[in-house]
């Protein structure tokens, strides 16, 4: 057995070098075919594929052809995302339920409007009877994005109805999954804790009376514990994090899965799985490593000269992983700033300041005034970049002690609610199912009998 092994082992080597020699598409036949790589140009602007009413991310406006960075701005159903936030924060409440209640909508909701949403999303929260335990605990995985998808597949099975199309059908299965993702999500890390971590298990039930942030950390903490200023600063993370238009990667999949007329709980899988990736979700968790590193590493956080010098190892690969990315600095469509991360930085400076984290916070803010400088003189750019909101919010999600392999799940339960308004848009307006064009540079061959081949 163990010699069967090692031959497999080496036929897999083998396979995977042919494998990769023969997926390798020379790089200047993207040029010679005009492809636009990552769906954009190379002024950076996207290609239109799509329109939509949910979510708008602005960055720059044409004067006369030419491409003016601004300051970045979202914009859900046509508000901005600032005054949004200053709505819910100067009237002292929660904002990522009424923040959902708009996307699905299209309107704010009046006080009545929100108390039926709230009672709603209530209703919703319960799991199917022995969920947790059958498809949860019994099969914990290492990865908390792998086991939400997992278990939102599971969810399917569980639906009386699940391949009924109608928006009526699709906005219930939607309800109950942005009501049930902070459950699936935490019981899937108290069973990575548990089984794979040796810690106690601990499993509390969402409480109908709390919002979503105050349940996260309910289920989260063994004590259920948690500071008004913890469950706002994370309900401004769900807000901040709940729609990014429709061009996002993942909300791109959600269009794209939909338009082949699929169910619910398969397209919202899909989704999950694409933003787990570190280019996407992932990205934070990168940069709260990067900060480890360099809090080691540099001995003076107050030192601009020796932050800068270390930047610049970083960027020419010779520290930390090696890639040669400062991350969350830049991003695919802001360039002078990303609004989100304007606002969320004010509120991680007054969370830093109740965890006695000044000096932490402050060396954020160093890297994020000297990186854009240290790329400008290594890289060539064709706009501005700025910090991105993945910047600051694994530094938020570490003060707030939730475990870095939620970190990533945490945005999943955010956005839950742009994917759900997404889905359904998508089918209100479907016309055909997306399917783009590939070019095959691939050379004709003639067909060899099996005897005849080398």
């Amino acid at each position: 057995m163990t010699n069967f092994k090692q031959i497999d082992r080496k036929i897999l080597a083998d396979l995977s070098k042919v494998s990769e020699k023969n997926s390798f598409i020379n790089p200047e036949l993207y040029s010679k075919y005009q492809v636009k790589r990552g769906l954009r140009d190379l002024d950076g602007r996207g290609v239109l594929v799509g329109l939509t009413e949910i979510g708008e991310v602005h960055s720059y406006i044409l004067d006369e052809g030419e491409i003016i960075q601004v300051p970045g701005r979202l914009i859900y159903r046509g508000y901005d995302i600032s005054d949004l936030v200053k709505g819910f924060t100067e009237d002292d409440r929660f904002g990522f339920e009424e923040t959902a209640y708009l996307l699905l909508f299209g309107h704010l909701p009046n006080q009545k409007d929100l108390e039926e949403f709230n009672q709603v999303l209530a209703g919703y929260e319960k799991l199917p009877e022995d969920f947790a335990r059958d498809f949860i605990l019994k099969s914990p995985s290492k990865d908390i994005m792998n086991a939400l998808a997992r278990s939102v597949l599971a969810l399917y099975s569980f639906d009386t109805n699940p391949d009924d199309t109608s928006i009526n059908n699709v906005l219930k299965q939607c309800l109950h999954l942005i009501a049930c993702f902070p459950s699936l999500a935490v019981y899937g890390y108290q069973a990575l804790s548990h089984y794979h971590g040796n810690q106690s298990l601990f499993i509390h039930s969402p409480r109908p009376e709390l919002r979503t942030a105050e349940n996260i950390l309910s289920m989260l903490r063994p004590d259920s514990n948690y500071t008004k200023l913890e469950a706002k600063l994370l309900d401004l993370a769900l807000v901040l994090h709940a729609e990014h238009g429709g061009g996002n990667n993942s909300t791109f999949v959600t269009h794209v899965v939909t338009s082949t007329g699929t169910d619910t709980y398969s397209a919202m899988s899909a989704a999950i799985g694409a933003l787990k990736g570190p280019r996407h979700g992932g990205a934070n968790i990168k940069v709260v490593r990067m900060f480890e590193d360099i809090k080691n590493q540099v001995k003076d956080w107050e030192d601009d000269e020796e932050i800068e010098r270390y930047l610049t190892q970083i960027l020419t690969k010779d520290a930390f992983d090696r890639s040669g990315l400062i991350y969350g600095i830049g991003h695919a469509v802001y360039s002078i700033s990303d609004p989100r991360t304007v606002i969320l930085k004010d509120y991680a400076a007054k969370l830093a300041r109740e965890k006695g984290l000044d000096n932490e916070f402050n060396l954020y803010t160093s890297v994020e005034r000297l990186a854009p400088g240290v790329i400008a003189k290594f890289n060539k750019m064709y706009k501005t970049v700025s910090a991105n909101i993945d910047f600051y919010s694994g530094f938020v999600y570490k003060m707030l002690n939730i475990p870095v392999e939620m970190y990533a799940p945490m945005f999943a339960i955010a956005r839950i609610a742009g994917w759900s308004a997404h889905r359904i848009e998508e089918i209100v307006n479907a016309g055909k199912i997306i399917r783009p064009a590939y070019k095959s540079v691939a050379q004709r061959q003639n067909y060899l009998d099996l005897s005849e081949r080398i």
